[in-house]
C-alpha cells in the first residue's frame, strides 16, 4: 500500500488559548476595501506589501485612555466603567475571566502564569496588549510584527514593530503601542486588523546580507545593460514611437508574467542554518 502524500509543516502556526478572539487570517490585496480601485488593478508592488503575511485582531473591543500619567482602559462588559492601569507592580490587567480558563487547562507548574491582556510599561504612555495568541515558526524563519500595511493607522495608537524568533520562543505573541492622545478615549476595536504578522527568514536580517549594499554614486558610472533594464523598465523591449512615460500597470503585467513563467511556490528559501 503506497504512503499518502506528506502533509508540509506551515510556515507559522497560531495557537488560539483565549477563544473569543477572531482566527488570523491572509492579509488581503484591497486592504479590506480601503485601497482604491486604480491601485488594486494597476500597482503590483502595493497589493503585494498588503497582502505579505496575515491579520491579527485584538480579542475584544478595547478602549484606553490616557491622562498624561495613569492609564484606563475599558471593554463593552463594564458600561462606562473605567480601570486603572499603572506601571506598577500591579500595573497588568487579566483578559476577563481567562486567568481561571488558563488554570483549568494548564499543567500545575504553571498555574497562576497565564499571559496579562494588557501590561503598563515604564515608558510613558505605553502599553502591552496580548492578542490571545502564542505563534511558532518554522525552523529558519521569524515573525515580524507590525502595523497592518497600507491602512489607516488606529487613531491615537502608535505600533512598534518586533522581529520574533518565534522558530526558538514559543510564548504571547502581544505588541508594545504608544498612546499618542492624552484626555480622551481610544478605542481597538475586533472589527479590523490590529497587526500584521509577516514571515521573514532569518537569513533575511543577518549581518551578511544587510551588509552585503552598493551604491553607484554618478549617473555616467550606468553601463549599456544597465539603460536596456530601464528602457525594458519604462517602455518595453518593444517601444512604441514616440513613447516617453512609463505606461500604466507595466509593472504588474510584467510580475504576473514572471510568476507565471516561474512560480515561488517551487522555490527552495534558505535559512539560517544554512540548508
Amino acid at each position: 500500500m503506497s504512503e499518502g502524500p506528506t502533509r508540509q509543516a506551515p510556515i507559522i502556526e497560531f495557537h488560539r488559548l483565549i477563544t473569543q478572539a477572531r482566527i488570523p487570517v491572509r492579509a488581503d490585496r484591497s486592504a479590506a476595501g480601503y485601497l482604491p480601485t486604480r491601485a488594486t488593478r494597476h500597482c503590483e508592488a502595493l497589493t503585494t506589501a498588503t497582502s505579505y503575511g496575515w491579520w491579527v485582531f485584538p480579542p475584544l473591543d478595547l478602549r484606553l485612555l490616557w491622562e498624561g500619567e495613569q492609564i484606563w482602559w475599558s471593554y463593552p462588559g463594564l458600561a462606562e466603567a473605567w480601570l486603572p492601569l499603572s506601571a506598577s507592580e500591579t500595573g497588568a490587567a487579566q483578559y476577563p475571566g481567562f486567568a481561571r480558563v488558563f488554570d483549568e487547562i494548564a499543567p500545575p507548574d504553571l498555574t497562576g502564569c497565564s499571559p496579562p491582556f494588557l501590561t503598563a510599561l515604564p515608558e510613558p504612555g505605553t502599553v502591552q496588549i496580548w492578542t490571545g495568541l502564542l505563534a511558532r515558526t518554522a525552523p529558519g524563519w521569524s515573525a515580524l510584527v507590525r502595523a497592518p500595511a497600507n491602512m489607516p493607522p488606529l487613531g491615537g495608537v502608535s505600533i512598534w514593530e518586533g522581529l520574533v524568533e518565534a522558530d526558538a520562543w514559543f510564548g504571547p505573541l502581544f505588541t508594545n503601542v504608544r498612546l499618542t492622545r492624552i484626555g480622551s478615549p481610544i478605542r481597538i476595536g475586533t472589527d479590523l486588523p490590529m497587526l500584521l504578522v509577516q514571515p521573514v527568514p532569518q537569513i533575511a536580517y543577518t549581518d551578511a546580507v544587510l551588509g552585503s549594499m552598493a551604491c553607484i554614486t554618478e549617473p555616467g558610472q550606468l553601463a549599456p545593460e544597465d539603460w536596456a533594464a530601464y528602457q525594458d523598465a519604462v517602455l518595453g523591449t518593444e517601444p512604441s514611437p514616440g513613447a516617453r512615460r512609463v505606461l500604466p500597470g507595466r509593472y504588474a503585467a510584467a510580475v504576473r508574467r514572471r510568476r507565471r513563467r516561474c512560480p515561488y511556490a517551487h522555490h527552495t528559501v534558505p535559512v539560517a542554518n544554512g540548508t
